[in-house]
């Protein structure tokens, strides 16, 4: 059975077991506490999956480890197919792919928790120093995620089409960090963005995958 090293309020954790739960693929979760003693992952036995130390990381029933929420999430594409998660044309997978990392390379590493100590221990910011620091580019990127989606005619139910996709896997994550830091995602300011994060919820992959239903939640 596939692990999943994961920590119940990481965003990029969160996309994994998105995507897991639409391929319907069963596996075992390995729980890395992000914040306990300093931080599990830094610990010997976890930076001998990733010597990178974060989360989440999958473990193949052979042994085989993939580390990084899109990498991770197209390997799963690759050998587990149906459903799929991306288009089958090559401009349709280009544009999810834009779509994902948009929030996975442009705006969640702003919000992680290296970022949040590295202001508070090195910087001196205080948490309303940092709270308007992650609601400044949070609600920046969004703006342009839900600008690329009110123009594009491949829009549908979800990001792109009527089916979700692994952009949706990493948008639903977004959506609640953004409410943690202050930014809400209302019908007024994102639209679309608000409707599409009604359609996943409204799946049992994406609320089964919350952060508050996890084991390890605090």
């Amino acid at each position: 059975m596939l692990q999943l090293y994961t920590y119940w309020r990481s965003s990029s954790s969160y996309r994994v077991r998105i995507a897991l739960g639409l391929k319907q693929l069963p596996h075992t979760s390995r729980y890395v506490h992000l914040l306990r003693g300093g931080g599990e992952q830094h610990n010997a036995d976890f930076r001998s999956v990733n010597p990178l130390g974060k989360v989440p990381a999958l473990v193949e029933e052979n042994g085989q480890v993939i580390t990084q929420s899109l990498a991770i999430m197209e390997y799963l594409e690759e050998t587990r197919s149906d459903p799929p998660l991306l288009p089958a044309d090559p401009v349709g997978r280009a544009r999810v792919r834009t779509l994902a990392q948009i929030i996975a390379c442009d705006i969640q590493p702003l919000q992680n928790t290296g970022t949040i100590a590295y202001l508070r221990s090195k910087l001196g910011a205080n948490n309303e120093q940092i709270r308007a620091w992650m609601s400044e580019f949070i609600g920046s990127g969004l703006t342009g995620y839900e600008s690329l989606l009110a123009r594009h005619p491949a829009t549908g139910r979800f990001s792109h089409g009527d089916a979700p996709g692994i952009a949706d896997c990493c948008l639903v994550p977004q959506c609640y960090a953004a409410r943690r830091f202050g930014v809400e995602i209302d019908s007024a300011r994102f639209p679309t963005i608000a409707r599409i994060e009604s359609a996943c919820l409204a799946l049992p992959a994406f609320r089964n995958a919350a952060p508050e239903l996890q084991s390890d939640c605090e």
